[in-house]
Formats: C-alpha cells, sequence, structure tokens
C-alpha cells in the first residue's frame, strides 16, 4: 500500500506524474491555503507533503497536523517558512531542496545585472514607444560590465555560481561570507570578513545570503553611503535584505546608477513606488522559473519524502 502525500500546489505534470507513480498522491490544481491544506492533511492521513514557500509552517500550524504527517519537504532552496525548532520538537522532519536552483538562479543574477547596467528597461520603453527618435553620443549611456568589481555578499553555491558567470565577463571578484572559501572555491576572489568594510570596493553589489534576523535590512542607509557613486545593485535572495526605503533614497539620489530586483520586502504585493524608477529592471520573484529546474526541485522534494519514509535521514533535511 503505498504511502498518502499532500502536493497542495499546481505542480509541474513531471513532477505530479511522478508523485502518483510512488505514492497515494494528492495533487492540487491550484495553490491551497494553509487552513485548506491542515484539513487535507487530516481527510487523507497523509504521511508527508510537499510545500512552496507561501505556505508557511509555523508553529501553529504544526500543532494542528494530525499525527501522521511525518515529513515536511518544501520545493524551494530558502526555508524561512519552516519553523524549524517547532518540527523538532513534534519531531517531524523538514526538507528543501538545495543545489538543484543554483545555476538558473544565477542566471536571473547575471539577467538583472546586465539589464541594470545597460539599461534594459529604459531601452525597452523606448522601443515600445516606437523608436522614432535617435540618441547623440552622449544620450542613454549605461555602464561598461567588463573590468568593474563585484562584490558578493553571501558566498554560497548561488553566489559563487554567479561569481563564475561575472568571471566570464571579465569582472574582478571581492566577497564576504561568514567564513573564509578554501582557494580552489575562492579562485582568486578577495575575502572580506565585514560587509561594510567591502561597500567601498562593490561598483556593482550582488546579495546572495539567505533571509534570517542576522541579515534584515542589512543594506539600509549606512551601507548604501558605503558603496561607490553611481554603483549597481543585484538582489536574487530575500527582499529582507534591504531596506527598501533606504533603497529608494539612494536612487533619487543618484547614490545608484541602478537597480536589479527579483525579490523585494513583501511579496507578492510588493511596493510599487519601485516600479516608479526607470533605471529599476524588476523581476517577480522568478530565480528557479525554468521548467528544468522547477521539475529538478520537485523531484528533489520527492526524494527526500521517499527516503524520511523509508525510515532513512533524508539528504536535506533541516534538522
Amino acid at each position: 500500500m503505498k504511502d498518502s502525500i499532500l502536493i497542495p500546489y499546481l505542480a509541474p505534470q513531471n513532477v505530479a506524474t511522478m508523485a502518483k507513480q510512488k505514492f497515494d498522491a494528492f495533487v492540487a490544481d491550484h495553490e491551497l491555503t494553509i487552513e485548506e491544506v491542515v484539513k487535507l492533511a487530516h481527510e487523507k492521513k497523509a504521511r508527508a507533503m510537499v510545500v512552496v514557500p507561501k505556505q508557511k509552517i509555523t508553529k501553529e500550524v504544526l500543532t494542528q497536523l494530525p499525527d501522521s504527517v511525518k515529513v515536511i519537504a518544501t520545493s524551494s532552496v530558502g526555508f524561512d517558512h519552516l519553523d524549524i525548532s517547532a518540527a523538532k520538537e513534534r519531531g517531524v522532519l523538514l526538507t528543501n531542496t538545495p543545489d538543484v536552483l543554483t545555476e538558473c538562479t544565477a542566471d536571473l543574477a547575471m539577467l538583472l545585472l546586465l539589464n541594470a547596467c545597460r539599461r534594459g528597461r529604459e531601452y525597452l520603453e523606448i522601443m515600445e514607444a516606437g523608436w522614432r527618435k535617435s540618441f547623440s553620443q552622449s544620450e542613454m549611456l549605461g555602464l561598461k560590465v567588463s573590468g568593474k568589481t563585484l562584490g558578493i555578499y553571501g558566498m554560497g553555491r548561488i553566489g559563487q555560481a554567479v561569481a563564475d558567470r561575472a568571471r566570464g565577463f571579465g569582472m574582478k571578484i571581492v566577497y564576504c561570507n561568514r567564513k573564509r572559501l578554501p582557494p580552489e572555491l575562492e579562485k582568486g576572489a578577495t575575502y572580506f570578513a565585514d560587509l561594510h568594510a567591502m561597500l567601498p570596493h562593490c561598483q556593482i553589489l550582488s546579495l546572495n545570503a539567505p533571509g534570517t534576523a542576522e541579515t534584515q535590512n542589512i543594506l539600509d542607509d549606512k551601507a548604501f553611503a558605503l558603496l561607490p557613486d553611481h554603483a549597481v545593485l543585484v538582489n536574487v535572495a530575500r527582499g529582507t535584505l534591504v531596506d527598501e526605503e533606504a533603497l529608494m533614497r539612494a536612487l533619487k539620489s543618484k547614490k545608484l546608477f541602478a537597480a536589479g530586483l527579483d525579490v523585494f520586502a513583501n511579496e507578492p504585493a510588493y511596493d510599487l513606488r519601485l516600479k516608479e524608477f526607470h533605471n529599476v529592471f524588476l523581476t517577480p520573484h522568478m530565480g528557479s522559473a525554468t521548467q528544468e529546474t522547477r521539475d529538478a526541485m520537485g523531484y528533489r522534494a520527492l526524494e527526500n519524502i521517499e527516503q524520511a519514509l523509508k525510515g532513512q535521514r533524508p539528504q536535506d533535511s533541516l534538522w
């Protein structure tokens, strides 16, 4: 008899098919609310479930779930929507999906970086308006990417992948991380133990750190002031790393030349004032949004569940 599991969101078809082959799987045709998830878990006597970041697993939710639930797998690398200590107390295993979305998220970071530096949004607006006026040699100029110094805050898997891509554009890499990387991973990048010490060197700054209490609003007025004039900010990590009021002040004052943002303090209801800055290139938190990666994330979540229900420690256990 197959184990009962829940996939309470619209999963990619390949993931849904695999789930139904391996388990007695309920796969929703839309994203369920957390209240609907709890109710369904009782009805189905679910032993496991896959969730997405918008479905927050708090201590309160964990107490409402049936005892049959033994593992909750999030189809994401981030896990700030999961209460790890409460899950550990209750004995519910939590897993995430690292590694599989590294390359695509780094690709998107470069998309944001290039569009911010080369005024991609403004050029698109010009073309959509019909482009009937030619520009002089001094108008609508962007920033050359090659030769610039890229600062990376958070040199984990994604940060390292961003660095690899940036090297292909002839960029110099500096980074700030909790620990210095070994030489084979550092690849000639310059290490800074302190973010504020690194910022004056960052003509372009890429945020690749997790959203935690320690990184909350790590980029505030003081931090923006330390950047070189006309710097560029790229964020594919978490919106909570940036004080958005300070960001908008830096944009208004021209301290920042531009920004490329995939994440925001409030999602999906992001601060609409940001879209009024035509030098800000915006995407709707889509770092992992390729067919291949979303399939891989779903497969990884199912592998973690399968391991847990066999009594094994899942490869991506969070506690």
